[in-house]
């Protein structure tokens, strides 16, 4: 989150009181009122549409749970960012932050007092107002402790968890022990309904984190968003329904969304997403860069347009266990020796992963920050170019040897062996993974390969702590306070060895500190220079070794309108809409 952040956040706290919409149209442009909302949000769509049809996309992957506030992989958070509503977000346009379910904020002189006013009108699902006791609720669950919810992570300031009340029925006050940079970026968080899971809650935080499962009637799950879930068969689809109570409208104060169904297909993996894409059974494909030239001819016999899009926030990598827990030595030592993760780093060909996988569409990565995250991205961390022989070099160094059968040796005489895995319904992870494979063996390492479902693959990371070596990525943003919950040692994904109780390590230690020297300082250009240091350590240590930054080509059918390039998506589910005859 660049730029624009320090701007925003060096003006909230200059003034004694600030009324924030930080968006001028949200104030300047005509005001709308609908019978139950006086305030409706008003969404600068580029079109004003028509309303109905489906809007059909499909996943390789079913979700894990319905509960939004313990999902932590895409699969889930994923379909239900259609059902749930924050109190602010993020311009995918402009990168500001915007109103949402609130409506107006101020901010106290010192920047450690907020309050926001939510927008009046605004229902649940089963028609209950949405209030100030909702947005505590989700922050009671998200502290207690056994829920599995990422979202302590980020709300927890140099070690204190951020303060928060209601003030009355439409207001809730948050209160910081001091100024917290990323304030507004890191309040966009999804926000539950107290009177549907306050139950679960006192139940315990094993109940709360079983209740919205997978197996739960989806018209249960009660949400505040664009589309309510209707419909939910494993393996096959997920079918969503307009909301017809949704506090959002266009420019002609026309309620949305336009779209009166979508669709989300379940299918086995990438080349089955191509497939329906082609058969025109789906409106939107997520193209591989490999793919990009091959469809860009296609256009318009397909009757749709592929964007050539700038990179991708997201990061991919491969992480090794450092975690007691899951696995044991002499692997354990091996995978917790820097010289070992240097010299893996060293040993993958990025350049092939380039060509043979993205077609030329990627550029090496090295920080855990993509580039195109302009202002926060690093150039400067340690580079690990394709080098056999330092690669050598560095595990010598670390008492390995390689033997006249070739295998790779640990002082103890143990053969360097170890499971390599990654989601089976990722075609280009499944790629990656062989390559990684094939350059690990030139080292004398006996890598198994062994790709799984996406799903079980989660449940090992964040549950079971079950495996050896994966590849696997992570979506990234503007914030890196955001990444609290991967970078932090006590965080719920810091993958390598999560919930640690102290820090391993001096230099985990050493981002903690960065970490919270980063939340508590607003001034943008220091706060840069902090993160530029976590970045250097994480190339240096490479707990997780990043591979490549690709670019991005998806491809929309051209019967449907208000599809644009932008830096963080290319649509508002809200605002798309049909241009033709529409199924």
């Amino acid at each position: 989150m660049g730029q624009v952040v320090s701007r925003l956040l060096m003006a909230l706290v200059a003034a004694s009181l600030v009324i924030a919409p930080p968006v001028i149209a949200q104030t300047t442009q005509m005001k709308f009122a609908l019978p139950d909302v006086p305030n409706p949000m008003v969404v600068d769509a580029p079109e004003a549409g028509r309303f109905g049809g489906t809007f059909v996309t499909a996943s390789i992957t079913d979700p894990r749970t319905f509960n939004i506030l313990v999902a932590q992989e895409t699969s889930s958070t994923g379909p239900l960012g259609n059902l749930f509503e924050a109190l602010v977000e993020t311009n995918r346009v402009s990168t500001e932050v915007e109103p949402s379910l609130a409506e107006s904020w101020t901010v106290s002189r010192d920047g450690r007092t907020w309050q926001f006013k939510m927008r009046k009108g605004v229902q649940w699902f089963d028609g209950k107002p949405v209030t100030a006791d909702d947005v505590v609720f989700t922050l009671d669950a998200a502290f207690t402790d056994g829920v599995q919810s990422s979202l302590k992570d980020v709300l927890t300031i140099a070690g204190k968890k951020i303060g928060y009340k209601k003030i009355d029925d439409m207001t809730v006050e948050f209160r910081t022990d001091e100024p917290f940079g990323p304030f507004l970026r890191t309040i966009g968080f999804s926000i539950v309904p107290k009177h549907k899971l306050e139950g679960a809650l006192k139940a315990g935080a094993a109940e709360f984190n079983r209740t919205w499962g997978i197996n739960t009637n989806p018209r249960e799950i009660i949400g505040n968003g664009p589309f309510m879930m209707h419909t939910y068969i494993p393996g096959q689809r997920i079918l969503f329904v307009r909301n017809s109570k949704y506090w959002r409208v266009d420019k002609k104060g026309q309620r949305l969304p336009y779209l009166a169904r979508q669709v989300v297909e379940i299918v086995p993996n990438q080349d089955a997403q191509r497939l329906k894409f082609m058969a025109r059974e789906t409106d939107s494909y997520g193209a591989r860069p490999r793919e990009f030239a091959e469809l860009r001819a296609q256009q318009q016999a397909g009757n749709f347009t592929i964007f050539d899009g700038p990179p991708t926030f997201s990061t991919e990598f491969v992480v090794f266990n450092q975690n007691p827990t899951g696995v044991r030595a002499p692997k354990l030592t091996w995978f917790q020796n820097v010289k070992f993760r240097q010299a893996v780093s060293h040993a993958i060909d990025r350049d092939a992963i380039s060509r043979q996988v993205y077609a030329g569409r990627a550029a090496a990565q090295y920080s855990p920050v993509s580039p195109a995250n302009k202002f926060f991205y690093n150039p400067s961390t340690r580079k690990y170019n394709l080098d056999l022989a330092a690669a050598e070099r560095l595990l010598r160094e670390a008492g390995f040897t390689k033997g006249a059968d070739g295998m790779l040796r640990d002082s103890a005489n143990n053969v360097v062996e170890f499971v390599l895995s990654t989601n089976a319904e990722n075609n280009d992870r499944v790629a990656i993974g062989n390559l990684v494979r094939q350059d690990l063996t030139k080292l004398g390492m006996r890598v198994t390969f062994a790709p799984e479902a996406f799903n079980t693959l989660v449940g090992k990371l964040v549950g079971t702590f079950q495996w050896e070596a994966i590849i696997i990525g992570l979506t990234g943003g503007l914030e890196p306070h955001t990444g609290q919950n991967v970078w932090k040692s006590a965080g719920s994904l810091h993958m390598w060895w999560p919930k640690q109780e102290k820090p391993a390590t001096e230099w985990e230690a050493e981002i903690d500190r960065l970490f919270d020297q980063g939340a508590t300082t607003v001034d943008q250009n220091k706060r840069k220079q902090i993160y530029n240091r976590w970045q250097e350590i994480v190339a240096e240590q490479s707990p997780i070794i990043y591979f490549t930054t690709t670019l991005t080509q998806p491809a929309f059918r051209n019967t449907l309108a208000n599809f644009s390039p932008a830096p963080l998506a290319f649509f508002d589910i809200e605002t798309i809409y049909y241009r033709t005859p529409y199924r």
